[in-house]
Parts: C-alpha cells; sequence; structure tokens
C-alpha cells in the first residue's frame, strides 16, 4: 500500500524526491502517512478534495483485495 501511495503522489507533484509515505500498521488498519513539499501540496489535495479523495479510494479498492483497511492522512 506504501508503494501505490508514493508512486501516485509522485506521478502528481512537481518535486517527487521530496515525497515521503510512512505506514503504521496495526491488527487489522494502516494508516498512511503523506507527506509532499509544501508547494506540491495542492496538487495532492485537488480542487475540493476531489484528488485526495481519488487517492483514498484506489487505496481502499486495492487494501480491500487483501482484506486490511487502510486509512491516508496527507500531513503539510
Amino acid at each position: 500500500m506504501k508503494d501505490l501511495v508514493k508512486f501516485i503522489a509522485q506521478a502528481l507533484v512537481d518535486q517527487p524526491d521530496l515525497v515521503q509515505v510512512k505506514e503504521i500498521e496495526g491488527e487489522q488498519t494502516s494508516v498512511i502517512e503523506l507527506k509532499v513539499a509544501k508547494e506540491d501540496l495542492g496538487k495532492v489535495i485537488g480542487k475540493q478534495g476531489r484528488t485526495a479523495r481519488a487517492i483514498r479510494t484506489i487505496l481502499s479498492a486495492a487494501s480491500t483485495k487483501i482484506r486490511k483497511r487502510s486509512v491516508l492522512e496527507i500531513l503539510e
């Protein structure tokens, strides 16, 4: 899941080297923290959060396949 989020985020931003993804795993849920450059934050979130919602939807579909719940947190 971590690699999937990193791949998507790097494709969206201008500075792909500064994309950091950290995964905190629990028993049934894993929290994925995404950190990008301050200038690229708007690109990852998108207008009215549409891009962030789309990333979360893809993440949800992929995590359903492995029977686990994943939550995406976008950090500033």
